[in-house]
């Protein structure tokens, strides 16, 4: 078996677990463009992919699906409810915003006014300017808004979103042309409910994460056992259990606790972030590997390190004590995905 981690960070998730027949892409969170290039850096061959499972419907996971599974023509695997919310994120909302509401209130208030000026002389300048400073107000508010739920969804809030994987169109043609949602094949699994793709069986576990359905993974093939286990904000029993008697291990060891505290996201994500939904501080990894963890993996690869709250080495330290004070533990070798690049691809 063969893992490769294409990118792993809050802006963008992807890897490739591979056996002598079988090649399944986990997560499509980077442009159908950068997968395609990242693969052939890695020496992965596009075409040989089978399939692509998703974990959750979050953009850092899902950004690239629908259009590099229409390029590849392959089915994608989701949980039934990660799918519906899924289609439910990427189809437009008819509901009015805020900052509309807001600007409707202000047109009639300016009808009003513009009446009451006929009338008496009223100052129309003056109400006029108080209702641009609100309308300012309001679309200031609606703008941090966005980017708190993008931020929220893992979203990179100066990436390009609707890039073409042939570069052939710009992001608003390819987006009024294309619906998103369409698929050329869609396969539900169920959380706890072991199923096979090609030779590689797979066993799908629950995380807790504040998305619809989140899922871990461990595959099996050839006597040699992957697991895959981010996003998720504790480290509950039934992850434990399923991450015993792996022999490469892909854990989270998102933040710093104090670079997170003191760093630029608003105190709203901060929260979320720490709560039981939200991301493994590089402590919580520790104490994992300190206390729980069976000593199986020949490899332990850190991934989703935050870009904005944490720092590699402090990732590999934290890990690395939590080991060495279990001498046994001292064969286990410790990597570090990358955002910004694939790690070399570890085969078993």
């Amino acid at each position: 078996m063969r893992m490769t981690v294409l990118a792993s960070g809050s802006k963008g998730n992807s890897t490739v677990i591979s056996s002598s027949s079988t090649r399944i892409l986990v997560d499509a969170g980077l442009s159908c463009r950068e997968i395609l290039k990242r693969m052939v850096l890695a020496k992965e061959d596009p075409a040989t992919l089978d399939a692509i499972l998703i974990t959750h419907e979050h953009i850092d996971h899902v950004s690239g699906l629908s259009v590099l599974a229409r390029r590849l023509r392959i089915p994608v695997f989701f949980t039934e409810p990660t799918h519906r919310a899924w289609i439910r994120m990427l189809t437009p909302r008819t509901t009015m915003t805020y900052s509309k509401w807001l600007e409707h209130i202000q047109m009639e208030k300016e009808a009003r006014a513009a009446a009451a000026a006929e009338n008496s002389g009223y100052d129309l300048a003056a109400e006029a300017a108080s209702i641009a400073h609100v309308a300012a107000e309001a679309e200031a508010l609606d703008s941090n808004l966005s980017l708190t739920r993008s931020i929220y969804a893992g979203a990179d809030p100066d990436a390009d979103d609707g890039e073409l994987c042939d570069g052939t169109a710009g992001p608003a043609e390819a987006l009024k042309k294309v619906d998103r949602t369409l698929l050329p094949a869609v396969e539900y699994f169920h959380s706890g409910t072991d199923f096979s793709i090609g030779d590689i069986a797979i066993s799908p576990f629950t995380i807790p994460h504040d998305a619809a359905d989140p899922c871990g993974f461990v595959f099996g093939a050839e006597g040699i056992r992957m697991a895959l286990a981010t996003d998720l904000g504790y480290m509950p029993p039934n992850v434990k259990s399923a991450l015993k008697r792996v022999d490469v291990l892909l854990l989270e060891s998102n933040h710093d606790l104090e670079m997170l505290r003191d760093g630029p996201y608003p105190w709203s994500v901060k929260q979320r972030v720490l709560s039981r939904v939200g991301h493994l501080s590089n402590d919580a990894t520790a104490e994992f590997l300190e206390k729980d963890y069976d000593g199986g993996a020949t490899y332990i690869v850190l991934g989703h390190l935050s870009e904005a709250n944490n720092a590699p080495e402090l990732a590999r330290i934290a890990a690395e004590q939590a080991l060495s004070s279990r001498p046994m533990l001292l064969g286990n070798r410790v990597l570090l995905a990358s955002q910004a690049s694939p790690l070399e691809s570890i085969a078993l």
